[in-house]
């Protein structure tokens, strides 16, 4: 999310902008969050007031160029006797409304669990008093992606499945050597300023021979998410607070579904083979359970996910308590600049690459556009106001008579108004080509692998969608294979201009 982030507003400036990604977008940490683009409530303990301040602005700015794929969820706290007092609760609440300049979403208000519907799904008796405020959901992989696209419109150019195996400097100019990890073929691009967004892998970039000793550390804390068919009804989210000082969410999610995370613990070995372990999956069930008037067992889990996020080493005693906010490295040997990034939050993704602009203003000859254009422009589909996409929905329903309500909705959410990109002069639903199950159909997977650099089905059923969660084995299969035989050799989306060095 942070090297998108920075390509789009680097391009946006009128740099010419090279990204390379060892795998797929969003294949690591920027897919495996809460999906939530939030202040961080629970920060506040930690005193991390400018972190929280910076988020809450960033999270009606986010929501605004991207309504399609951020929507408003509002949140229900139960107030747990004999954990934090509800005074506490409220003055936190009250920070958290009035600190980051809200404008859009609705405030804080009290409940009476024992006559609000949101108190009914709760054990009975146990909770009575409770708050509810706002926030916001993001499908976080397509954020990825569509960052990633509106940079390539800029003329960036994106380079999936290709690793950078090795960094060196030649007369004050990087020398990136790059590989398609497809082809195997090798490539050296030319730069005179690199950026390290590699996440939990920043310090192995930095091993790769760029003459750099790093400074600063990585703290690799795990983070385990569960998803459960729907334990409600309604449409609010829940936050509980546990005895051991944590937090978990339980979400709406994909429909039919509810989402449940995450847990923080310390981190050791390789980023790419985290898996979510029995111990935190029994955690987060015993969590909801505590709460929930029908407990979650882990037989319940129909899917599960973990991820690591590359949080700044601040000799915190414990992940919890470790801070969520990044921290820039900035070395020039040789005379030529490197950024690396530490740490950073979904959420304040846009804010960070501004920041790292401005770092590298004094290194960069051009800077066409303004600092904030970033959060005016809109992300692609984004190009509307952020209460028109149900009515979106309702238009491609009458464009497309053939298109049956809910996939008219998933495609409004995911695409916003691009949507009809993908649909075209489509007159039944024959015209959008082979149906893979689920809704997803061959004009859907033509438009990702075109524009979106979508290679195999997993690119496309857990990361440009969630389509996965509804998709048997052999319908996952049959669109691997369908891809394969259909991908152009080093076909790559197009792009409207730009270079490569």
């Amino acid at each position: 999310m942070n090297g998108c982030g920075i390509a789009r507003d680097a391009a946006g400036r009128g740099n010419s902008v090279f990204l390379c990604e060892m795998n797929d977008l969003a294949s690591g940490t920027s897919s495996w969050s809460t999906k939530l683009v939030h202040g961080g409530l629970r920060y506040l303990e930690y005193y991390e007031f400018r972190l929280v301040r910076e988020a809450l602005i960033e999270r009606e700015i986010l929501w605004q160029i991207a309504p399609h794929i951020i929507r408003p969820l509002r949140f229900v706290l139960p107030h747990h006797a004999g954990l934090r007092p509800a005074w506490l609760l409220r003055l936190g609440l009250f920070l958290y409304d009035h600190i980051g300049g809200r404008h859009l979403l609705p405030a804080t208000r009290s409940l009476d669990l024992t006559r609000d519907a949101v108190g009914k799904p709760l054990i009975p008796g146990r909770y009575s008093k409770g708050f509810e405020y706002s926030d916001c959901f993001v499908d976080d992989a397509r954020l990825v992606a569509l960052t990633a696209r509106d940079a390539a419109d800029r003329g960036a150019e994106i380079r999936t499945r290709t690793r950078a195996v090795e960094i060196r400097q030649v007369d004050g100019v990087w020398h990136v050597t790059v590989e398609d990890r497809d082809s195997g073929v090798r490539e050296t691009i030319k730069s005179r300023v690199l950026v390290n967004a590699g996440g939990p892998w920043v310090e192995q970039v930095l091993s790769s021979g760029a003459g750099v000793n790093a400074r600063a550390k990585v703290r690799l804390v795990q983070g385990s998410h569960i998803v459960v068919k729907k334990l409600y009804d309604h449409d609010r989210a829940y936050i509980f607070q546990n005895a051991d000082g944590r937090i978990i969410f339980v979400i709406p999610y994909q429909g039919d579904f509810s989402l449940i995370g995450t847990t923080d613990r310390d981190y050791d070995g390789d980023p790419a083979k985290v898996k979510a372990t029995a111990e935190e999956i029994a955690y987060l069930c015993a969590s909801a359970s505590e709460y929930l008037a029908k407990p979650v067992k882990p037989e319940d889990v129909v899917w599960d996910y973990s991820g690591v996020r590359p949080l700044y080493d601040d000799g915190a005693s414990e992940a919890k308590a470790a801070t969520r906010d990044y921290v820039f490295e900035l070395d020039t040997p040789g005379g030529a600049p490197l950024l690396s990034i530490y740490g950073g939050k979904i959420t304040t993704y846009r804010r960070l690459a501004e920041e790292a602009l401005e770092r590298l203003a004094p290194y960069l000859r051009s800077a066409k556009a303004k600092e904030g254009w970033t959060g005016k422009a809109p992300l692609p589909g984004g190009d509307m106001d952020v209460s028109a996409v149900t009515a979106l929905s309702a238009e491609l329903v009458r464009s497309y008579p053939f298109l049956a309500q809910p996939h008219a909705n998933r495609l409004a959410h995911a695409y916003g108004t691009r949507a009809t990109k993908l649909l075209g002069n489509a007159a039944s639903a024959d015209d959008l080509g082979r149906a893979f199950g689920a809704t997803l159909t061959e004009s859907e997977v033509r438009y990702l692998m075109a524009n979106e650099w979508a290679r195999t089905a997993e690119d496309v059923v857990w990361r440009r969608s969630k389509l996965g969660l509804r998709m048997t084995a052999s319908e996952i299969a049959a669109l691997d294979e369908w891809m394969a035989a259909n991908r152009v050799s080093g076909e790559r989306p197009l792009r409207e201009a730009g270079g490569r060095t």
